[in-house]
């Protein structure tokens, strides 16, 4: 299955969604690699294999429900662009 130009404008307007003119070929070549991304899983032989639906029947591993930090302190004040000690700095807004 192909996509044109044409099919890109009509699935646009039925989605309502503005395209404009220049990006239509760069979006019908991305629609059609994802539509040969699914060709090639239609190709996979899944015979003997059961569907599912849903992940199944196995039960999750349950944790202690106990407060932490999540020890991730410093790696988040790494990107902050103003820092006081361990906390976020911003500007003052009460005079």
């Amino acid at each position: 299955m192909s996509v044109d130009i044409t099919t890109m404008k009509r699935v646009a307007t039925l989605s309502r969604i503005h395209v404009d003119e220049a990006a239509l070929p760069a979006l019908a070549a991305e629609i059609n690699a994802i539509l040969g991304w699914i060709e090639q899983l239609a190709e996979v032989d899944t015979t003997g294999v059961l569907p599912m639906a849903g992940g199944g029947a196995s039960a999750l591993r349950w944790r202690a429900d106990k407060v932490t930090d999540g020890a991730q302190g410093d790696a988040i004040l790494a990107n902050a662009p103003d820092r006081e000690g361990a906390y976020f700095g911003v500007p003052k807004v009460i005079e």
